[in-house]
C-alpha cells in the first residue's frame, strides 16, 4: 500500500508540474516526490498527447484549417501552462546574451524578465507549430500526433540520469539528487515499448523521429555544454519544445510532400 501511494504522489507530482490540469486534491510534496516523479514524464506526455489528439478531432469540424490549429495551439499551451516556453525564452536570452561567459549566462537565466531575443525565437516557435498544425490537422498522420508530447518527455529521463546538471539548486538538482537508475531505465523501456508498437506498420514515420530527434539532442547537448558546462531545468525545457517543433515540423513536411 505504501509503494501504491508513493507512486500516486510521483504521478501527481508529475502532473502538476508538467501540466495545469487540475487535480481533485492539493498535495504539498516534498524532494523525494519530485524525484520519483521523474520517471513519470512519458506517462504525462502521453496524457497530453491524448488531449492534444482529441482536441484536433473535435476542432476539425471547424471550416478554416487555419483557425482550428491556432485554437489547437492555444489548447496545447493553456495544458502545459507555457511552461517549456518560459524556458526557450530564458534559454534564447542566455545562449545569446550570455556571450560564452558562464557566469553571466547563469545569471541572464535567473532574470525573470525576457529581451527581444527571446520575444522572436518565441514568435518564430509558434508560427512554425501553427504551420504545421494546419498541415497535419485532417491528415492520416494525424492518428500519430499523440506520440510528440510522449517523445519529448520521455527524453527528460534519460537527460538527467546521463548528463551533468550545471546547477546546485532548483528543481532540478532535487531530480538529480534522488534519481532512481532502475525507475529510470523503466520510464525508458516504456517509451520504447509504446512507440515501437505504435509505428510497427510504419517504419518510415519510426525513421523520421529518430533522424529528427537526435540531431536536436545533439546540438542541444553540445550548446548546453558550451554555455554552461552542463544543463539545468530551462535549458531542458527547451528541449521539451525543440523536440516537439522539430517531430511537428518534419511530419508536415513528409505529409505534405506526400499529398
Amino acid at each position: 500500500m505504501n509503494a501504491i501511494r508513493r507512486e500516486w504522489r510521483a504521478l501527481a507530482c508529475a502532473m502538476q508540474f508538467l501540466t495545469r490540469i487540475p487535480l481533485a486534491t492539493q498535495t504539498l510534496f516534498d524532494n523525494k516526490d519530485y524525484a520519483n516523479s521523474l520517471a513519470w514524464y512519458p506517462v504525462i506526455g502521453l496524457i497530453l498527447g491524448g488531449l492534444v489528439w482529441l482536441s484536433g478531432v473535435a476542432l476539425t469540424e471547424l471550416s478554416s484549417a487555419s483557425l482550428a490549429a491556432a485554437l489547437l495551439l492555444a489548447v496545447w499551451v493553456l495544458l502545459t501552462g507555457a511552461l517549456h516556453l518560459d524556458g526557450v525564452a530564458d534559454v534564447a536570452d542566455a545562449w545569446v546574451g550570455g556571450f560564452g561567459d558562464r557566469e553571466k549566462t547563469f545569471q541572464i537565466l535567473k532574470d525573470p524578465r525576457s529581451g527581444p531575443i527571446a520575444v522572436v525565437v518565441l514568435v518564430l516557435v509558434l508560427l512554425v507549430k501553427w504551420a504545421a498544425l494546419e498541415v497535419l490537422l485532417g491528415s492520416d498522420q494525424w492518428s500519430i500526433i499523440w506520440l510528440i508530447p510522449l517523445l519529448a518527455r520521455g527524453a527528460m529521463p534519460y537527460v538527467f540520469w546521463r548528463l551533468d546538471y550545471a546547477s546546485s539548486s532548483g528543481l532540478g538538482s532535487a531530480l538529480v539528487a534522488g534519481l532512481s537508475r532502475q525507475r529510470v531505465l523503466i520510464s525508458l523501456l516504456f517509451v520504447v515499448v509504446i512507440v515501437m508498437l505504435s509505428l510497427a506498420s510504419q517504419l518510415d514515420i519510426l525513421l523520421l523521429f529518430v533522424v529528427v530527434s537526435v540531431p536536436i539532442y545533439l546540438w542541444w547537448k553540445r550548446a548546453s555544454y558550451q554555455k554552461l558546462g552542463g544543463f539545468n531545468g530551462d535549458c531542458a525545457g527547451a528541449l521539451v519544445e525543440f523536440l516537439e517543433l522539430g517531430l511537428l515540423l518534419g511530419l508536415a513536411i513528409y505529409t505534405g510532400s506526400s499529398l
